[in-house]
């Protein structure tokens, strides 16, 4: 038996996970990983119970839940013994024309076909699937700051190179496009908009997202739509999709029914390639897309047959209900903030689930950065919020207000009292 000292083998294994190397950082980066490094700050000992309001997940809350004909689709697709098997490579038709196709087509001055649909295991795949179709040896792609991590991780892990233009909180959280002109060059491949926003709760208007789109035809470069949240707009913006200017620039937009239907765990989403002029067509980059399925998983074959029933039966009194349900724990949320000193929020959430948080480190005590207010809140006050570093905002925090109003109320008085009990005597 072979040992470890003089005369062992010597095994020839990678460390790709080392300190330092791609995937160790692409790791670091993500939200769960920020957020577990807050969550093992919790004292075991408190009897209080952990308040998260950390994650973009809200279906431990009760108010949160599916549509009964959600459930009721799956547990149909089941019973028919018609998904049991592997589904083709883009996705089970049916899915692909009445779940995407036809419902993205709703709100666009276009029809979308079945062709221009590819199922992903949720929108966190179709992010991968994009990253990896785009990046080229020596390309750059713009992301929003802040912005979802995953764009980071995924560029990082690509070989991308990532270029950050701001969001600029006093207008509404929109895009600098001034910034995105200066940061653009021939080597750009796309930029990325994500809409209503995570982390921001901001919703753009039809002339901030028209704007967008000529400063993208200007640039010659594609834009990504990450539109997970659509729809989820309950301020005085509506949702209006990026594809609506698919005439002027190529959009690939990205979505799911995690967030609107709240079944995040059904791991099912989709690309769509917006492309009336037939730009993305010419460069194969449909082809492309299907490429790179062909190497990696699809969604669960019945939840891809129970897509069609999902988006023909659940009734717009439950869309209702939900935007109603994240109305009033945005203004709640927005209302208690204004009371807290060390905190500000320069914009009210419009849409989403999250509203961003600047701490005023000045008037706080002891706090060395974000991560080091979240590590000491969870620890005092067993509440849990997500570090704005991890979105690329250093002394910000983002708060998810998707919860039952007793919980969010409670968590917000936790914080308040935290903040009092850490606020700097003035001299």
């Amino acid at each position: 038996m072979e040992g470890n000292g003089a005369g062992a083998t010597r095994w020839h294994i990678s460390r790709p996970s080392a300190p330092g190397g791609p995937l160790a950082d692409a790791g670091s980066m993500s939200i769960r990983a920020v957020l577990g490094r807050v969550f093992s700050s919790v004292d075991a000992s408190s009897a209080r119970p952990v308040l998260s309001l950390g994650s973009g997940d809200p279906t431990a809350c009760a108010s949160f839940g599916p549509p009964p004909e959600a459930d009721d689709a799956v547990v149909d697709a089941l019973r028919s013994g018609k998904y049991n098997g592997y589904s083709p490579t883009v996705g089970v038709l049916p899915a692909r024309r009445s779940a995407v196709a036809e419902y993205l087509s709703r709100d666009l001055p276009y029809q979308l076909s079945p062709d221009d649909i590819y199922l992903t295991s949720g929108c966190c795949q179709a992010i991968e699937v994009m990253i990896s179709v785009l990046a080229r040896p020596g390309s750059n792609i713009l992301l929003p700051k802040p912005g979802f991590p995953l764009y980071e991780s995924r560029t990082m892990f690509s070989n991308l190179e990532a270029r950050h233009f701001n969001l600029i909180p006093e207008q509404g959280w929109e895009a600098d496009l001034e910034a995105v002109e200066a940061l653009a060059d021939e080597n750009t491949i796309a930029m990325v908009i994500i809409n209503p926003s995570n982390p921001c709760g901001s919703v753009y208007s039809h002339d901030h997202l028209a704007k967008i789109a000529e400063t993208a035809r200007k640039l010659g470069i594609i834009i990504i739509a990450d539109e997970v949240y659509d729809h989820l707009s309950f301020g005085n913006k509506p949702f209006i999709p990026m594809g609506v200017f698919a005439d002027i620039v190529p959009v690939i937009t990205m979505g799911s029914i995690s967030k609107r239907w709240l079944v995040p765990g059904w791991r099912l989403g989709w690309i769509a390639t917006c492309d009336p002029n037939g730009i993305l067509k010419e460069a194969k980059v449909d082809k492309s897309i299907e490429s790179y399925i062909n190497i990696t998983n699809d969604p669960a074959t019945f939840i891809q047959g129970a897509v069609p029933q999902i988006i023909a039966n659940t009734k717009e009194d439950y869309f209702n209900k939900i935007l109603n349900l994240l109305r009033n724990s945005a203004d709640l949320c927005y209302g208690k903030i204004q009371e807290i000193r060390g905190i500000t929020c320069p914009h009210k959430p419009e849409g989403s689930m999250f509203v961003m948080v600047k701490l005023d480190l000045s008037c706080l005590d002891g706090m060395q950065d974000d991560l080091d207010f979240c590590c000491k809140l969870a620890k005092e006050e067993s509440v849990i919020v997500l570090p704005g570093s991890a979105l690329g905002m250093k002394d910000w925090i983002r708060i998810t207000f998707a919860s039952d109003v007793p919980t969010l109320e409670n968590a917000l008085e936790r914080i308040k009292s935290f903040c009092q009990r850490h606020a700097k005597v003035e001299a």
